[in-house]
């Protein structure tokens, strides 16, 4: 079985991380799963690691908070802030850390600006997620928490949706 991720690339000079994949659905099916945060809980976060939206306003202007809770049940506080939305194309959104349960950012951790966007492509849809920070460090800070592996293996969960 292929994976839908096809490529991973970083580049601390633009501070960019990108990753591209391709899946055998049109793009209003892939938009839908952001659209719906119980759908979007089956992969937003590796698969040991589920998420759970407390909160989900995919408009310009809306905030997303979310945790994702670990094997041992703890929990990693995050949340989306939405600038556009374009759908079904797709959509960009500032995706931070938060300190607590009231998802109160946390300034020690990098934000991520994203440009996730939705396109035919050989009869089903690429999807391409770019992430920029603010500097070449804060980029690098991600990258070491492991945030390649965990999003690729979140991006794979969707097939599984899709199949559904």
């Amino acid at each position: 079985m292929t994976m839908p991720v096809t490529d991973v690339s970083h580049d601390l000079d633009t501070r960019t991380l990108t990753i591209v994949a391709d899946f055998h659905c049109p793009p209003k099916r892939i938009w839908e799963i952001y659209a719906d945060p119980r759908q979007l809980e089956q992969i937003w976060g590796p698969p040991t690691y589920p998420a759970t939206f407390v909160d989900h306003d995919l408009v310009p202007g809306g905030r997303m908070n979310y945790y994702m809770t670990s094997p041992e049940g703890e929990k990693f506080y995050g949340y989306w802030e939405v600038e556009t939305v374009d759908e079904p194309s797709g959509f960009t959104f500032d995706d931070g850390f938060a300190l607590d349960e009231q998802f109160t950012k946390n300034p020690d951790l990098p934000v991520g600006k994203n440009v996730f966007s939705f396109a035919e492509h050989d009869g089903g849809t690429r999807a391409i997620f770019v992430s920029t920070y603010a500097t070449a460090e804060a980029l690098q800070k991600v990258l070491d928490m492991g945030v390649v592996e965990g999003a690729s293996s979140a991006i794979n969960q969707i097939d599984g949706l899709v199949a559904a």
